[in-house]
This record gives C-alpha cells, sequence and structure tokens, in this order.
C-alpha cells in the first residue's frame, strides 16, 4: 500500500506539477513569513500594535494584490510565448509590466498622502489603533512599487518554469526581514525601538532586496540576445493593451476576496481591540495556510499556458487533476491541526507580558476561529486551483 502511495504521489504529472509550483509555494510562504513575523513580534509588543497591523496590512494589500496582479499576469503571456518559442517577445512583455508597475507606484504614493486618514477614520477604531494604522499603511504604500515591481520582475523566470531563482531571492529577502524585523520593532543592536513603523520599514527593505536581485540577474547581456531584454525596451501599445484587457479582470477577480477580507476587517474593530486581536491573529495563520493554494495557482497559470501555447489541452487538463490532488492532501493535514490542536497553533501568540484575562479572551475567540478557518480551506484551495488554470488560457 505505501509503495502504491509513493508510486502515485511522484507520477510523471505530479512530479511535474510539483517541480514548479513548490518553489512558487515556498517563495510566496516566505514572502507569507515576513507578515507573520511581524504579527508575531507586534503581539508580544502591545495590543494595540497587533489590532493596527491585520487592518492596515490587508487595507494596503487590497491595492498591493491589484496592482500585483495585473503586473504579474505578464507571466502568462510570457509562458504562452515560451510555448510557441517566440523567445524575443518575453523582453516585450516584461517591459510593458515594468511600465505598468511605475504608473501603479505613483498612484500608490498618492493614495498614502491623502487617503490614509480617511481610510481609518471610516473605520471607527480607538484612536490609538487609527493613529498606528496609518502610520503602518503609509509605510507599506510609500514602498508598494518595490513590491508591484517584484511580482512583475518575477514573471521573467515563472513564465518560462524556472521557479529556482524565485525561491532563492525571496527566502534571502526573509532572512534579512526578520532580523531586521526585530531589530526595529524592539529597539536591538543600537537601532531606535520604531513598534509598528519600524516593522514596516523593514517590510520594505526587504522588497527592496527583492527587487535589487531580480534587476542583477534579468538584466544581463546574455538575456538580451536570448529574450531581447534590452533591445525591446520600447513600449509597445498593443501587448501593453492586451496586458490590461486580461491582467485586471484576473487582477480584479482576486482582489474582490481581499476586499470582503479588508470591509470584514475594518468593521470587526468596532467590537472591540481583544476581538480585533484574536482576528488578527488567527488571520496571519490563515495566511501561511493558504498562500501554499496561491503558490499552485500561479503555477497552474504557467503550465495551463506552456501547454496551450504548444496545442496541448489534454496536458493542461492532466496538470489542473494532478495540482488538486496535492493540495488537498495538504489542506488535509491542515484541518486535522487547526480542529484538534488550535492552541499549539495560536502559541506563538500567546507569550507576550499581556495582562491573563487579554490572553485568555484572545485564545478563546481564536480557537472558534480557527475552526472557521478549516472549514474553508477546502473550498478556497480548489477555487484558487481553478481560477489559476483560468488564468493561464488566458
Amino acid at each position: 500500500m505505501a509503495n502504491f502511495f509513493i508510486t502515485y504521489l511522484f507520477n510523471s504529472r505530479h512530479r511535474e506539477v510539483l517541480r514548479v509550483c513548490l518553489p512558487l509555494v515556498l517563495s510566496l510562504s516566505a514572502t507569507t513569513v515576513m507578515e507573520f513575523t511581524d504579527r508575531v513580534f507586534l503581539a508580544n509588543y502591545s495590543i494595540d500594535a497587533i489590532s493596527a497591523a491585520l487592518p492596515a496590512g490587508i487595507t494596503s494589500y487590497l491595492f498591493l494584490a491589484f496592482f500585483g496582479g495585473v503586473g504579474g499576469y505578464a507571466g502568462v503571456f510570457i509562458a504562452q510565448y515560451t510555448g510557441r518559442g517566440d523567445h524575443k517577445r518575453i523582453g516585450t512583455v516584461l517591459w510593458q509590466g515594468i511600465y505598468f508597475t511605475l504608473g501603479s507606484g505613483l498612484l500608490l504614493w498618492l493614495l498614502a498622502i491623502f487617503a490614509a486618514e480617511e481610510i481609518f477614520a471610516l473605520a471607527g477604531h480607538s484612536k490609538g489603533v487609527q493613529q498606528l494604522e496609518v502610520i503602518y499603511f503609509t509605510i507599506l504604500c510609500k514602498g508598494g512599487i518595490l513590491h508591484i515591481a517584484t511580482a512583475t520582475l518575477s514573471t521573467f523566470f515563472t513564465g518560462r518554469g524556472l521557479t529556482r531563482p524565485v525561491l532563492a531571492i525571496t527566502i534571502i529577502g526573509v532572512l534579512i526581514n526578520i532580523p531586521l524585523d526585530y531589530a526595529l520593532i524592539f529597539g536591538q543592536w543600537g537601532l531606535p525601538e520604531m513598534g509598528i513603523r519600524g516593522a514596516g520599514i523593514a517590510t520594505v527593505g526587504a522588497w527592496a532586496i527583492n527587487v535589487s536581485l531580480f534587476c542583477v540577474l534579468i538584466y544581463r547581456l546574455k538575456n538580451n540576445h536570448l529574450w531581447g531584454i534590452f533591445s525591446n525596451l520600447r513600449f509597445d501599445r498593443d501587448i501593453f493593451i492586451r496586458l490590461m484587457r486580461f491582467g485586471i479582470p484576473a487582477s480584479i477577480q482576486f482582489t474582490l476576496d481581499i476586499l470582503a477580507f479588508t470591509l470584514f476587517i475594518l468593521l470587526l474593530g468596532r467590537i472591540g481591540t481583544t476581538e480585533l486581536a484574536a482576528t488578527n491573529i488567527v488571520i496571519a495563520i490563515n495566511s501561511m495556510a493558504f498562500m501554499p493554494s496561491m503558490g499552485v495557482s500561479q503555477g497552474m497559470s504557467v503550465l495551463v499556458g506552456q501547454a496551450l501555447g504548444k496545442r496541448m489541452p489534454e496536458l493542461a487538463s492532466e496538470y489542473v487533476r494532478s495540482s488538486c490532488v496535492l493540495l488537498m492532501g495538504y489542506i488535509l493535514i491542515l484541518d486535522l491541526l487547526f480542529l484538534f490542536a488550535p492552541d499549539l497553533v495560536l502559541a506563538p501568540f500567546m507569550i507576550s507580558s499581556h495582562d491573563a484575562s487579554s490572553q485568555a479572551a484572545i485564545l478563546a475567540h481564536g480557537r472558534t476561529l480557527l475552526t472557521i478557518v478549516a472549514a474553508y480551506l477546502f473550498f478556497d484551495a480548489l477555487y484558487m486551483v481553478l481560477s489559476g488554470a483560468l488564468r493561464g488560457a488566458g
């Protein structure tokens, strides 16, 4: 029986899905580790800080996800051109994504300057939490061009099915972010104590490292000869419009999911700080659990795009079935953990010096919320696989 399971798990289609998707899963999970680390450190800094981190973080991510999704859709075009063998178009597509990234960065900067205070005033949270929300949101939006640039530049590799460079660069960013996070939040190693402001600065700093490394790997003379990285930098109106035509609807689909979460979190803060803190903690855990589904979704876009570029729709169907099998096994393990060992999952957030009654209330709310997360993870995973396949098909 064990031999049958191992043989089934590592059949050719499963191996191909794992080869492309696993580095993306680890890359996105590594990115989420940065946010998760922020929440763990801030939960041990103050209740107001952890209460502000998720509303501000998810509100900024609402805009980052939309713009990053459009820029990242260049990967679908690159996958299809790779499948067709039309390699010189890859440089052209990448540059259109970069032009979109520059415009997006300007819009995010204006949003941070003119809308931050109004957004969180409408949320109606306590004054102390509102002030911290504005600080964190402003830093993430002003540095958001780096996040979008990371999503866009990574498509040069992911669109061609080369996901390991993306994983390596992301891990380097995480390894820099975690100690910097700790130092800037708590004021260690000679750096000032900055609380939630430090968490935001550390995250933006990690994004800057990622962008720098991608540029070093992509902008080489060898890549210009193969992919037209320098020679095709002109603005191509037709490809840019196609990127907008397909990328915007695809990105809106995921952004609407984030919008629902954002409104939920902003409204929840009106109930109380303890409830908001518990929800922030559980959604941080949910983000860690959910990111593998996002990675598989991106991998499906690449694999399906390449298969259809080769005129092989049957192969695309096999990729989708294999990814569903693998992802469902992962979700089953997580659900068992959330249902039968919730205190173990919540433990990293329960080691601060906050009073015992607050911790007990947060723990009680957290157990209930983890049960709800376990219920919807299965459906979310299937949704992400199928939507990724549709994006790959255009």
